[in-house]
């Protein structure tokens, strides 16, 4: 991460990335296929499967134009070397005091002066864990909740645009909620 970046406080960051809505865009498929190549080729056998999730994934959806990736990755997997290697291709590792490892997070797209062209998110798990998946497949079928979750998020962000954590957390009881009964009806 630029050292600028890195001295930043929250509230300087979230100035810098506000939280922005957009109507769905068809090309974010086509940058999740790139950057899966690109993870592919970087991690080798260390991945197990790669998956495109969050509003992205889904058409139709207003979403954040930052691409949500879940990888899930072997349970021998060296996470020190797998680190190692996704900052080498311009990751920036976001530690999650809260969530040991393999459960890692790793942004590409920010700058100094803000969003680049491409913003992705690659959230790292063991494979099985992807409760993400639970809730973009119930999404993808249910288009009434997909629906409410648009109304949401643009309500959401209405209040907290200069709140990323505000926003994320503002969500969790609605993702929670569908994310459960997807599981029960699967």
């Amino acid at each position: 991460m630029d050292k600028l970046l890195k001295n930043m406080t929250n509230e300087e960051l979230w100035q810098l990335f506000p939280i922005i809505i957009s109507e769905h865009k068809d090309y974010w498929k086509n940058y999740f296929t790139g950057e899966r190549s690109l993870l592919k080729k970087l991690l080798g056998k260390d991945v197990l499967k790669i998956h495109h999730i969050g509003s992205t994934s889904i058409p139709g959806l207003p979403a954040k134009p930052t691409i949500d990736i879940l990888m899930e990755v072997r349970d021998e997997a060296d996470t020190d070397d797998l680190i190692r290697r996704m900052e080498s291709a311009g990751y920036i590792y976001s530690y999650q005091p809260k969530n040991p490892a393999p459960y890692m997070m790793f942004m590409k797209g920010y700058t100094p002066q803000g969003f680049a062209e491409r913003v992705f998110h690659v959230h790292v798990r063991y494979s099985g864990n992807w409760d993400e998946i639970y809730f973009r497949d119930y999404l993808l079928s249910h288009p009434n909740t997909a629906k409410e979750y648009a109304e949401l998020k643009f309500r959401l962000k209405e209040q907290y645009e200069y709140d990323r954590d505000a926003y994320t957390v503002a969500k969790t009881e609605f993702i929670t909620q569908i994310t459960n009964l997807a599981k029960r009806n699967r």
